[in-house]
């Protein structure tokens, strides 16, 4: 690159057609609940999802924040695997958010387009009604994470942040929220102490204990109330037909 050069300014996000993502199939294989639905690692899930019912006897609207202790363990997948779990029981709406406004995931995995979303949301630029979007699953929403903001951490810790998520309980059964990883930001902690629980997922053969450990005690530490941690990649064999 030439001296003169200037570097590149990505475009801005443009504000979603709502429905544009009904027409847009979920084809990542990672996504059990659609593409192995009657395996192992789904049927995993559902116990997951009985599990989280379970704790739920009410049947009052939840919050939940699914992170980890490092980057790469699969939390993404496990949390819109999860809410595809939550999805298949009729009475429930689920909301999956991308509150990892640092390197967001959730609308490459679900094949959606980048449009602006939380981020956008919390700074006073997009109306909730324009976050949210619909996908091709039947009682599934999405909020992208939106324009990545410089002050993260800020954005997710403001008292808009807190009003979001409880006018969010007042339209979906569940709000998902992936998060980044807890040891390296502290975004998964605040949101943590403001959820009604959080899911900490750990890696077979990837995480190391003594993070998964400082993972949990940081989250506790500032009121989150950990549900329990998620095994991925255990590597077991799922023989099921698709």
């Amino acid at each position: 690159m030439a001296l003169t050069d200037k570097p590149e300014v990505p475009a801005p996000l443009q504000v979603a057609d709502p429905d544009e993502g009904r027409v847009i199939p979920l084809t990542r294989e990672e996504l059990v609940l659609v593409h192995a639905p009657r395996g192992q690692i789904a049927e995993q899930f559902r116990a997951l999802r009985s599990s989280i019912v379970t704790l739920n006897p009410e049947g009052a609207p939840r919050t939940l924040v699914v992170t980890s202790a490092l980057r790469g363990e699969g939390k993404t997948v496990a949390a819109v695997n999860l809410a595809l779990a939550l999805a298949e029981m009729p009475a429930n709406q689920l909301l999956v958010v991308d509150a990892n406004l640092h390197t967001p995931g959730v609308e490459e995995l679900l094949g959606l387009p980048r449009r602006q979303g939380l981020a956008d949301l919390l700074a006073g630029r997009l109306t909730m009604d324009k976050a949210l979007r619909s996908t091709s699953i039947q009682r599934l929403s999405v909020i992208g994470a939106g324009t990545v903001p410089r002050n993260p951490s800020e954005l997710l810790a403001s008292e808009r942040m807190r009003a979001l998520l409880r006018t969010l309980k007042q339209r979906f059964s569940y709000v998902i929220l992936d998060t980044p990883e807890a040891t390296t930001t502290s975004d998964a902690s605040v949101l943590g102490a403001v959820v009604d629980g959080v899911l900490l997922v750990a890696r077979q053969g990837w995480s190391p204990r003594h993070y998964v450990e400082a993972a949990y005690n940081q989250l506790t530490a500032l009121g989150g109330n950990v549900l329990g941690t998620l095994l991925t990649s255990s590597h077991q064999e799922d023989t099921a037909k698709r």
